[in-house]
């Protein structure tokens, strides 16, 4: 029993000396990654394995030859752990960097969340407080000259419209959110689905003297969901829209590159700030203050819903800044009869 006491306290002495010199090496790698602090970690196991076989060994006059196959069989079993050390380290360390972008993930997600519903509050709160005053007006009588009773519905009428587009864009970003967005992708035509487009806006652009114009030449084909890439098109045009001042321009390119389809919207809004641009295609992110008009109207939606449905196709969208302007870029699937 006193032997067995001795070889405890032997080993015990000779694995804390290694022990502490392996924190202090630990405590020098702090920075390093976590495969390295594993590999670390088995080396520091195994030399305190190494150092108490030795010292019990030598306490016990074992042979040279005794010695060796000792040596021979824990450098085997370190080399056995080490590379299995190595290579969970790299899966944990591809875990943690993992389950550290989910966390960035979910906390931008809920400052998105956060961020949409102080939005949407706000602009459903005031239009419905108008509503309510006006339709309070006209039936209590307060109104009752006729060309003020149409000038009330027409507000009525146009504020509702506003709602249910607001409405109709929360609907789409919960389909995009949910995987609950089906596309059914066909070879189209982009300049039939541009000229559409821009007739669309045709009447604003008109009323605040802004150009809308499309690039010549020949229009390739993209393999595209009709709905979804009509709703891509006229969010970009309404969003380069709302903030190009009077008497700008707006231009549609398109061309086919790598047997991808490409389109861009550019306008003459005057940039956006460097610090907005990665941000410009979150959920209810509207800009800074000085870029964004106090006439703007929507829930900060449409380009995230762009974003989205962009992706849903298998494309890529991204903004930058051009001179006097910026310039939104879409990247899609093309199709074998472009």
């Amino acid at each position: 029993m006193r032997d067995v006491l001795l070889i405890g306290l032997y080993s015990l002495a000779a694995g804390s000396v290694v022990g502490l010199a392996g924190a202090g090496v630990l405590r020098l790698l702090r920075g390093r990654s976590i495969t390295v602090h594993v590999c670390v970690l088995l080396a520091i196991t195994v030399g305190a394995v190494v150092a108490g076989v030795v010292t019990v060994a030598r306490a016990m006059f074992l042979s040279g030859h005794d010695m060796f196959v000792v040596l021979v069989t824990v450098a085997a079993s370190a080399v056995v752990s080490l590379a299995v050390g190595t290579i969970f380290g790299r899966r944990l360390a591809v875990a943690a960097v993992w389950a550290a972008q989910a966390r960035e993930r979910e906390r931008r997600m809920e400052a998105g969340r956060r961020d949409l519903v102080a939005w949407v509050s706000h602009d459903l709160r005031t239009p419905l407080a108008g509503l309510r005053a006006m339709t309070e007006a006209l039936q209590d009588g307060v109104v009752a000259d006729p060309e003020t009773v149409a000038e009330y519905h027409r507000r009525i009428r146009a504020e509702t419209d506003r709602m249910s587009g607001l409405v109709d864009d929360l609907f789409e970003l919960s389909r995009i959110h949910a995987g609950a967005l089906r596309l059914t992708p066909t070879p189209l035509p982009l300049a039939d689905v541009v000229s559409d487009a821009v007739a669309a806006v045709a009447p604003l652009a008109g009323s605040r003297g802004i150009r809308v114009e499309a690039a010549g030449g020949a229009w390739p084909v993209v393999t595209a969901g009709a709905a979804e890439l009509n709703r891509i098109i006229d969010n970009l045009l309404t969003n380069s829209l709302r903030y190009t001042p009077s008497h700008g321009i707006i231009r549609i390119d398109a061309g086919l590159d790598a047997g991808r389809v490409w389109f861009a919207v550019s306008d003459s809004c005057g940039g956006i700030p460097e610090d907005d641009l990665p941000r410009v295609f979150d959920v209810a992110f509207r800009g800074t203050r000085a870029r964004t008009p106090e006439s703007a109207a929507g829930g900060g939606l449409g380009l995230a819903i762009v974003r989205g449905l962009v992706e849903a196709h298998g494309g890529e969208v991204r903004a930058g800044n051009i001179a006097g302007g910026c310039r939104f870029e879409v990247r899609l699937p093309g199709s074998s009869a472009a």
